[in-house]
């Protein structure tokens, strides 16, 4: 009869189960509170144990360039040379504007290219720096490296490493250490570059960016130069096997463009990137956030601990 009223009354139902989530519920704090103690002391051991691993880890230093990139301004001439026999010149390698690639874009994307960056790594000889620095020393501004890696006496590495790895990193293991750490981001409001790159050491971190915005104006420099030279080349070849006047000037206009090509490229250093804000050596630390890194711990060990005595509660209590 209880059971046909409570079905035909679903307010009934309703408190019933509300009810017995509350029961539920009840059961689950009590549970809790009568393991607060195995709650606290796993709770403070991750709490502490986050504590060391904060203090143990190093500081963290970021450097950082504003750069604003160089675009050229296309002659009247030239303009009209790209209407009028941009064919010609896509055969020759010459770039006569109209939607070709955005320089900018493409020193970003060379920037962060493992060739450019095997290259960074060998011809300023970092290697150490980047795979075995251990530890910056602030009262002489030296590094110190991992012995059980690199050996700075023998200047030779000295890591245990299995096949087909070598003891001195390759420059793929590198290029995986290195994009870690730089940054390359471009505003999209305002169209400014930014370069930064973070390492232990403040004064590593800022030379570093200096370098590589010497280096990809340097490589994108001698790119138009190469490239204006073979189209050159080109242009004066097809000069010389043709006799129609006009053609054979078009040509000459065509190699006027590319003598101003390299012409800009040497007597700029700035090629792609101009320096508004140069790197500074940081004096504060960008990480790690010790405070961050403790609070989680301990969060993580309250609730592991919580569904510790909740998982052992479940498997205990009888079906």
């Amino acid at each position: 009869m209880n059971k046909q009223i409570q079905q035909n009354n679903p307010d009934a139902q309703f408190a019933q189960t509300t009810n017995e989530d509350e029961i539920d519920l009840r059961e689950l704090f009590a549970v809790i509170w009568q393991d607060k103690w195995l709650i606290i002391a796993i709770t403070a051991i991750f709490a502490l144990g986050s504590v060391i691993y904060a203090i143990n880890q190093p500081n963290i230093y970021k450097s950082e360039a504003l750069l604003a990139p160089i675009t050229e301004k296309q002659s009247g001439g030239l303009s009209a040379l790209a209407g009028q026999f941009g064919g010609l010149a896509s055969m020759a390698g010459i770039n006569l504007g109209g939607g070709g690639i955005d320089k900018t874009k493409m020193a970003i994307e060379v920037m962060q290219s493992r060739q450019f960056t095997s290259q960074f790594i060998q011809n300023h000889k970092i290697l150490p720096d980047l795979m075995a620095a251990d530890k910056w020393n602030m009262s002489d501004n030296s590094i110190t490296y991992n012995q059980d890696l690199y050996s700075l006496s023998s200047n030779t590495w000295v890591r245990e490493v299995k096949a087909p790895f070598k003891p001195k990193p390759s420059m793929q293991e590198a290029y995986k250490e290195f994009i870690k750490i730089i940054s390359v981001n471009k505003a999209k409001d305002t169209g400014m570059v930014t370069v930064s790159v973070e390492h232990l050491s403040p004064a590593v971190a800022q030379q570093w960016v200096t370098w590589l915005i010497e280096d990809i104006n340097s490589v994108m420099k001698e790119r138009d130069v190469v490239e204006a030279n073979r189209s050159s080349e080109f242009l004066n070849k097809q000069i010389a096997l043709t006799n129609v006047a006009d053609i054979r000037s078009i040509l000459y206009k065509l190699i006027e463009e590319q003598a101003k090509t390299i012409m800009f490229a040497e007597v700029r250093d700035e090629y792609v990137f101009k320096t508004i804000d140069p790197a500074l050596v940081p004096e504060e630390k960008a990480g790690p956030k010790r405070a961050l890194i403790c609070v989680l711990g301990t969060l993580l060990g309250g609730m592991l601990a919580v569904m510790l005595v909740l998982i052992r509660y479940f498997i205990r209590k009888p079906a």
